[in-house]
């Protein structure tokens, strides 16, 4: 039969609570009971269950993984597995399971997200940024839970966040551009609405204007970050009275569809369009020709959040934010030979 604290407390001679104290290390306890606790312990093989172990050390080990929002991806996908890969692995080696949260409904018909954290007395969550975040992500933000958010800006006294430096993604797109005498280029931008989209495209108008190159009327068009909305983005593009020399898309997927519309109408690819995404997925580099695409480092990204959500579980550090540099990856598909 397996025991239980109680068991070890009755072996002992001493209360549940006292077998606590001496497991976390805590309590004013004389070093004959912290002994005796002990001996039983070693004894016994007693192995505490998880409600133990968490009533020793008020902690369950538990990461609660949140996909806040509209996030549009399942487990697979092909930007967030990488960072939460990389989370999950980091957050084991440190001592922590993972509890993954969707915003179904959880209960009275509303996604709460800080009653499930206190019903499973976790320590701390990794949230992961969608569009139209919901109000429960903000209540959560607000709360003692120390949360971290992935492309998404926390405020919280016990909140970090990691981003990618969004204005960068673009000023490296036309940069390069730029410096290759490219002057007309098109843009792709996921939803309106979209935060990071926006940032992109905010980015991208400035870095234009300084550069003194115009987008032309039809020129930037809105999609949903997927293959259709970029096939379709990219004929609008093509029903302009003329055509830019380079388009940008603010997503891989997006790119792709590009990349499919400007086949169907018999454009070569880089040789009279050059073509950019962003994210640099695996399959960028298995298209044809080859997709170029601004890097994510999304294993950074994971392995940040997993050591800045320990540091605040344990108080060793103060709540910050971190934005990780994107690199832009040349390919085929915007080359210059």
């Amino acid at each position: 039969m397996k025991l239980t604290i109680k068991d070890i407390a009755k072996m002992a001679n001493v209360s549940p609570g006292t077998v606590s104290k001496v497991m976390n290390g805590s309590g004013n306890l004389s070093l004959q009971t912290k002994n005796r606790v002990n001996q039983i312990i070693e004894e016994t093989g007693y192995q505490p269950t998880f409600s133990a172990k968490s009533l020793a050390t008020k902690k369950s080990n538990l990461i609660g993984l949140i996909f806040a929002g509209d996030i549009n991806a399942e487990m697979n996908h092909p930007v967030f597995n990488e960072v939460v890969n990389a989370f999950k692995n980091d957050v084991g080696k440190l001592g922590y399971d993972i509890l993954i949260f969707s915003n179904n409904q959880f209960r009275n018909g509303e996604e709460d997200y800080l009653s499930r954290c206190n019903h499973f007395q976790l320590d701390g969550c990794l949230i992961i940024a969608g569009d139209q975040i919901e109000e429960a992500v903000a209540e959560l933000d607000r709360s003692d839970v120390p949360c971290v958010g992935i492309d998404l800006e926390l405020s919280g006294q016990n909140s970090s966040y990691i981003t990618t430096d969004n204005r960068k993604v673009s000023e490296s797109v036309v940069t390069h551009l730029y410096l290759h005498q490219i002057r007309e280029v098109a843009f792709i931008g996921g939803p309106r609405d979209s935060f990071i989209s926006r940032i992109r495209r905010e980015s991208f108008q400035y870095y234009m204007d300084s550069f003194g190159m115009k987008i032309r009327d039809g020129w930037v068009q809105y999609g949903d970050y997927f293959e259709d909305s970029g096939y379709e983005a990219m004929k609008h593009i093509l029903d302009s009275e003329t055509l830019p020399e380079a388009v940008y898309a603010v997503s891989d997927k997006m790119a792709f569809g590009a990349l499919r519309a400007l086949k169907e109408h018999h454009y070569a690819v880089p040789d009279d369009i050059k073509l950019v995404g962003c994210d640099d997925i695996e399959a960028c580099v298995y298209s044809v020709p080859a997709l170029a695409s601004v890097r994510q480092d999304k294993e950074k990204m994971g392995k940040m959040g997993a050591q800045m959500l320990h540091d605040l579980i344990n108080d060793v550090a103060q709540p910050n934010s971190i934005k990780v540099d994107p690199e832009l990856i040349v390919r085929e598909s915007c080359s210059f030979d």
